[in-house]
């Protein structure tokens, strides 16, 4: 197993800057609670508070201290098998309530959890727990479409981490090196949060980037508790949450497991976002959806079943995690509905925002002034750099790490904006080759590395699309080889399906131009291609 310090060198992760330390310190943006300590506290003094899964496949309702209990159990199994402080716990579930026996247990054992999102398959895992090298991996067996056991019978079977499976399937059944996840909640129950270094990683969020395989993101106790204050803090008023972004989405698990401890919000969560079941519970169980990216929200909307009875659910709504169209703020306005934008990442989740009493005019068209503790500056090319105390501690790349940071703990975002006069700031393009889609991440480079397999393209650039639904999509523009016939979508995303790629990432519009814009140099100029899509044109290249 590794150590709390093996693991921050291995990964050699930065140092923050003994100004800023004592800044955060000082001002109180930072403590030395621990993870395992937060969720201590906030589940005593909520320990009555209703947690309810609304799910076809597993739905259960009960109290956070039934919840608690099977955490404090499964840390206890995690302490008998000699997991600890440094050692790291993969946990790709749903929006169950085994995914919260998890990471609360993980928090009490003193362990890394690495959250993974539930549609991320063999090839992102397989990357995962390479650079990670786990102590356990918990998954489902199924869920939806996916057989789990199928698709990581070879990855995970027998290999260096015991693999724990939350589902129906019978022990006997699970692949060689499986156990069901309800052995690990036989252990007696730790009475206390395991001691930990505060600065020492507690969460590695991956999250696909400009590079072919997912970045891990490493957050500290200090920071990952610093932003679920601050989310907590900024949560719009209105009826208790329902959490639909999947917890093994970095804004979705603080969402469904700390933001509510912090402000004594019962847990309710979804694990398939259907806006008609959205719709339904809004109404019967009083909850409200307070944001997200704008999918969410605009989903329901579009559906035939939402009435203005839903209005009262939702009177203030913030925005983020995907592009924000304008003609969206200014239409959930016209509803009576008050809007504000945020801006922030997984590396830094909270850097711009509005609160709902600000400038209407701020509101919708801009992506907010700097966070309370948060500092912000542009370069001459009006690239973002920022720095703020809930600001992660580095990559699990070294090299990359040492590429985003300069010497005073400015992070380069690969984000471009301007600011106005009043400090309020809007993001206008992206240096990074990245898209957003629905809240998710996805990168230009794996999908295009992957189309270059494909006999008859001679080469490709992925770039965004706007969408009117998920803010954006991946659109696909390829170059073929002479006399080539053009593939059908169709035949792409056959393709990406046997290379087993996520269904998410796949593009959903595709363009052949016979020649992509290019520089001088000959790098193609995706800016062009997407300000043609933008326009409404056919990125011809022409």
């Amino acid at each position: 197993m590794g150590t709390k310090d093996g693991t921050a060198l291995r990964w050699h992760l930065r140092e923050v800057p003994q100004p800023l330390r004592q800044r955060y310190l000082d001002e109180g943006w930072w403590t030395d609670e621990s993870l395992g300590q937060l969720v201590a506290g906030g589940l005593e003094r909520l320990a009555d508070q209703p947690f309810v899964v609304h799910s076809e496949a597993r739905p259960w309702r009960g109290t956070n201290r039934e919840v608690d209990r099977a955490a404090r159990s499964f840390a206890g199994s995690l302490h008998d098998r000699g997991v600890g402080p440094g050692d790291v716990v993969v946990v790709q579930l749903p929006n169950w309530r085994e995914a919260a026996v998890a990471f609360w247990g993980c928090a009490y054992a003193g362990a890394v959890v690495v959250p993974v999102v539930h549609f991320y398959g063999p090839r992102e895992m397989a990357h995962i727990v390479r650079v990670t090298e786990p102590a356990l991996v918990v998954t489902p067996d199924r869920f939806g479409a996916t057989d789990h056991l199928a698709a990581y019978a070879e990855l995970l079977g027998g290999g260096p981490a015991p693999w724990a499976v939350v589902g129906a399937t019978e022990a006997a059944a699970l692949p060689a090196g499986a156990l069901p996840f309800d052995e690990l909640l036989d252990a007696p129950p730790v009475a206390e949060p395991v001691p930990v270094d505060p600065d020492a990683p507690a969460i590695v969020a991956f999250t696909s980037g400009t590079t072919r395989d997912p970045k891990g993101v490493v957050h500290s106790h200090r920071t990952i508790a610093c932003e679920a204050r601050d989310l907590a803090a900024r949560m719009p008023p209105g009826p208790p949450p329902l959490t639909g972004a999947p917890v093994g989405h970095f804004i979705g698990m603080l969402s469904a497991f700390l933001s509510p401890l912090v402000r004594a919000e019962p847990v309710h969560l979804i694990d398939v976002w259907n806006p008609g079941e959205v719709l339904r519970l809004m109404l019967d169980e009083d909850l409200g959806v307070k944001g997200g990216a704008t999918y969410f929200i605009t989903s329901l909307l579009d559906h035939p079943d939402f009435t203005e009875a839903h209005l009262s659910h939702m009177p203030v709504v913030g925005l983020g995690g995907s592009p924000v169209p304008v003609a969206v703020t200014e239409r959930l306005t016209r509803l009576g509905i008050t809007v504000h934008r945020s801006y922030g990442s997984t590396e830094h989740p909270s850097v711009t925002g509005s609160a709902a009493d600000e400038p209407e005019v701020k509101r919708l068209t801009t992506d907010g002034h700097a966070a309370p503790g948060v500092e912000i500056r542009l370069d001459a090319d009006g690239q973002i750099h920022t720095r703020g105390p809930e600001l992660f501690v580095g990559y699990t790349d070294p090299e990359l790490t040492a590429s985003v940071f300069d010497d005073e703990g400015w992070y380069r975002t690969g984000d471009v904006g301007v600011l106005d006069d009043d400090g309020y700031l809007t993001i206008t393009d992206r240096t990074s080759d990245l898209i957003i889609r629905g809240g998710e991440n996805i990168s230009a480079q794996e999908l295009e590395k992957l189309l270059m397999l494909l006999d008859d393209v001679a080469e490709v650039a992925v770039v965004a699309a706007p969408d009117p639904r998920l803010g954006e999509h991946a659109a696909a523009f390829l170059r073929l080889r002479d006399g080539a016939a053009a593939p059908t979508l169709a035949d792409v995303r056959a393709h990406l399906a046997a290379c087993g790629l996520a269904k998410q990432k796949w593009p959903e519009s595709l363009h052949v131009a016979a020649e992509l814009p290019r520089t001088p140099s000959g790098k193609v100029q995706k800016f062009r291609l997407r300000q043609q899509l933008r326009d409404g044109g056919d990125a011809s290249g022409s």
